[in-house]
């Protein structure tokens, strides 16, 4: 992709972006019990990566997003907690064998 002095790029390479990666330790979960389709949720999402278009229909795209619990903190019928990720990062996203591999390279 070329850029150009300012930092233009084409439209829709965000997609590239995986930002579901980043999340650590909790995601969204929407119970589709009590949900109204007051769209709280989804306009305060920063990765803009809740859909949904009526009632206990909603749900997050796990790949972009980072667990940052906006959804769940405006959500005025309490219909999407917070639940602890279920499995770890898989093996090849880790980066840093150790901590001494991340020292060394931050001291460098």
């Amino acid at each position: 992709m070329k850029l150009t002095i300012g930092g233009v790029s084409q439209p829709g390479t965000s997609r590239e972006n995986r930002t579901g990666s980043w999340r650590v330790n909790s995601r969204p979960s929407h119970l589709h019990k009590t949900c109204t389709a007051c769209d709280l949720c989804a306009l305060s999402c920063p990765e803009g990566c809740i859909y949904g278009k009526g009632r206990n229909t909603y749900y997050s795209d796990l790949t972009y997003c980072k667990g940052c619990g906006n959804c769940a903190d405006v959500c005025p019928v309490d219909d999407i907690v917070m639940v602890p990720e279920e499995k770890s990062l898989p093996q090849e996203w880790m980066v840093f064998s150790d901590n001494q591999e991340f020292k060394s390279m931050a001291t460098s």
